[in-house]
């Protein structure tokens, strides 16, 4: 029997990178996917992909009316949700005098308050069902400070403080919060997040992202795959003691 088989998972930002992977993994473990995504013709095209176990959802974190609607789609499609992964988040650096409200706020909507939101939405049917797992998305960059990105590694902490508060919330109604933190992952934000360094560092294009994957333990960046494996697990009976647990999955960057 495959791990996921009968369960029924919705992953935010899942039209790309690790998001694509998680939804790619659990499909292949038996569950029905929902791809959510902001990007709705990415969302789709990543769902037919998939086949007849997957569907498409229009969704942007920072819009509360957009997470109810997706979620409502998702239980009446399938008669309701087993598995949330919240993996939607965005990056960007700012220097302590560039930072500016509409960055601060921007981050923190969709890092923290759209893990925080999509919880709220999906918790009232997973009780309904018994229980369920829920799983967050942190970072390497939410275990330590770094220069010129305070806002996304404070964002990244958040989702760490709000995994431990929410699996003690919910763990009498047999839904268990646990993140993961992965280190350096080759996807097309780290594309994003290279030009970033280039600019801060004065580096060439590329340069970050090599120094990075040189310096990881393991000796290279990761690939969505070696985060789509770890949400499998936590989000199976392999996992069903484990709760309020952040996950460090970065080939040895951070050691906890």
């Amino acid at each position: 029997m495959k791990r996921l088989e009968g369960k029924v998972a919705l992953v935010t930002g899942g039209a790309r990178g690790i998001g694509r992977a998680i939804c790619e993994a659990y499909v292949s473990e038996g569950a029905k996917v929902a791809v959510a995504d902001r990007l709705a013709h990415e969302a789709e095209e990543a769902a037919a992909a998939l086949g007849d176990n997957a569907m498409a959802v229009t969704m942007d974190v920072t819009d509360l009316d957009q997470i109810a609607a997706g979620v409502a789609a998702v239980e009446g499609n399938w008669g309701g949700i087993d598995i949330l992964v919240n993996n939607a988040g965005i990056f960007n650096m700012a220097s302590i005098d560039k930072v500016t409200m509409e960055d601060y706020r921007r981050q923190y909507d969709v890092n923290v308050g759209g893990t925080i939101f999509a919880v709220q939405a999906v918790v009232p049917g997973m009780k309904k069902r018994g229980g369920g797992a829920i799983i967050n998305f942190s970072s390497q960059a939410g275990r330590r400070g770094e220069p010129n990105v305070m806002i996304y590694c404070s964002t990244k902490a958040a989702v760490i403080s709000v995994t431990q508060s929410l699996a003690l919330e919910l763990a009498k109604d047999n839904i268990r919060v646990n993140a993961i933190a992965p280190g350096v992952v080759d996807t097309p934000m780290w594309d994003v997040v290279d030009r970033q360094f280039a600019e801060y560092e004065h580096k060439e294009i590329g340069q970050k992202k090599r120094e990075v994957g040189e310096a990881v333990p393991l000796g290279r960046m990761g690939v969505p795959e070696d985060i789509a494996r770890p949400c499998v697990f936590l989000a199976s009976d392999d996992a069903r003691y484990i709760t309020a647990q952040t996950l460090n999955v970065d080939g040895g960057n951070w050691m906890s």
